[in-house]
């Protein structure tokens, strides 16, 4: 699907292209969702290179994510995207020229898509496209400050919960999930820090002086935001060993229990066993008080041995 952002005036208008369409007057964005082979030729028509596809955007290498070309530059950023309880990262690529913005990505983005209402309610004053990019990059930073946010707000609950048996599996569920999403969240802080790093290093002449000002803003909280990061894998490892020691001491507790009554019963056992043999010169087996007293010796080898371990306290 290819859709135009048309400026005029300081109004934002939507219109929605076919491949057999040109590109509309006063576009300044034009977003390609999920672009088939048509869609992308047709792009390519107003490009040097071709079209680049969804393993050209997915590429990790930084020549491959940052740079600059006769089409103009070239930028592969990770956005993270909440879907329940997981945070996943979405490759979306960028080409910046000096009259236009090109956008590809084959997932929905939550802040593209946040973006577009901005626009629509007159909340975002952009006038070029590089403007428009450093707006979204703002907004993207924003959103992976409250999803720091989040995930400490979850491991500060789960700190609560560690410690109840009825609740260790879904502790353990949690501390899984946030750490995945850390992790996705602080992939995210260092390659949108890549990018603005390389705008600002290979790009600074296309950019006004306010967007160079929100570049640095930007990768001045980055800097913040990324020790945060850290911290909250420190936290998540910490809570993480904590519910193992819990969970290994819950069950040494089961295997103590089980170990003390084989040891309590142990004597019994020796009794009954050795009363049980079939050898014809037992005397015993002809006392008529014969049965009460091994029942007796039992009984009182079991007492013995429990009051035992319970004086020594280790019970």
């Amino acid at each position: 699907m290819i859709t135009a952002y048309l400026q005029r005036e300081g109004v934002w208008d939507m219109v929605d292209l076919s491949p057999e369409d040109g590109i509309p007057k006063h576009t300044m964005w034009i977003d390609l969702f999920r672009p088939d082979d048509d869609e992308r030729q047709w792009l390519s028509r107003y490009l040097y290179e071709e079209a680049p596809d969804e393993e050209d955007i997915n590429e990790i290498e930084a020549s491959a994510r940052f740079y600059l070309d006769n089409d103009g530059l070239h930028i592969n950023s990770l956005f993270p995207q909440r879907v329940g309880s997981e945070v996943r990262a979405i490759n979306v690529f960028f080409l910046i020229q000096p009259n236009r913005l090109f956008t590809i990505r084959e997932e929905d983005v939550g802040l593209i898509r946040l973006l577009r209402n901005y626009l629509r309610l007159g909340r975002i004053e952009a006038d070029r496209p590089q403007g428009l990019l450093v707006e979204l990059f703002n907004l993207k930073v924003d959103y992976l400050s409250d999803q720091l946010e989040d995930v400490y707000t979850v491991l500060d609950e789960l700190s609560e919960e560690v410690f109840d048996n009825e609740k260790l599996d879904e502790v353990f569920k949690q501390i899984t999930l946030q750490e995945d999403g850390n992790g996705k969240i602080r992939l995210s802080l260092l390659d949108t820090q890549r990018g603005l790093r390389y705008m600002q290093r290979y790009y600074r002449r296309q950019l006004q002086e306010d967007e160079i000002k929100d570049v640095k803003e930007m990768l001045s909280d980055i800097e913040s935001l990324l020790p945060h990061t850290q911290f909250l894998f420190d936290k998540i490892n910490f809570l993480l060993d904590a519910a193992m020691g819990f969970t290994s001491l819950q069950q040494n507790k089961i295997i103590k229990i089980f170990s003390v009554a084989a040891v309590v019963f142990l004597p019994p056992t020796l009794i009954a066993s050795i009363y049980g043999m079939n050898f014809t010169a037992m005397p015993e087996l002809a006392w008529e008080v014969g049965y009460p007293l091994a029942l007796g010796l039992m009984l009182g080898s079991a007492v013995g041995t429990y009051w035992f371990f319970k004086r020594k306290g280790w019970l």
